[in-house]
């Protein structure tokens, strides 16, 4: 029997390979991207329907409840999404401040004229 939790989880997995299909289709995601986005959402579906799966590693990383392998995974998971995101921000931090060094120059140059 479906449990009411596991209908939420694979519905919000099937939201997410909507949205990321979307995203694709407006040239927003590249394919790499998603298949990415859709391989996570398909194995959070999966998960959802069949938890039992997860009992491979729970044995083998003797954890003692399936709940507590998802929450250690969900934070490696977000750790892991935020690193990725500041290092983003910093590249364009960057990336900005050598555009704005560079405009104020010709900028300076212009006037100077």
């Amino acid at each position: 029997m479906i449990l009411i939790i596991q209908l939420i989880g694979v519905l919000f997995g099937v939201l997410i390979m909507y949205l990321s299909f979307i995203n694709l289709k407006k040239k927003e995601f590249t394919i790499n991207e998603w298949v990415f986005w859709t391989a996570i959402a398909a194995s959070f579906a999966l998960i959802s329907l069949f938890p039992d799966m997860l009992n491979p590693f729970i044995r083998a990383f003797n954890i003692s409840r399936k709940m507590d392998l998802l929450i250690i995974t969900g934070f490696m998971t977000l750790t892991t999404v935020i690193f990725y995101t500041y290092n983003i921000a910093m590249k364009n931090q960057k990336k900005l401040e050598q555009l704005v060094r560079k405009t104020a120059m010709q900028e300076a140059e212009r006037k100077g004229k």
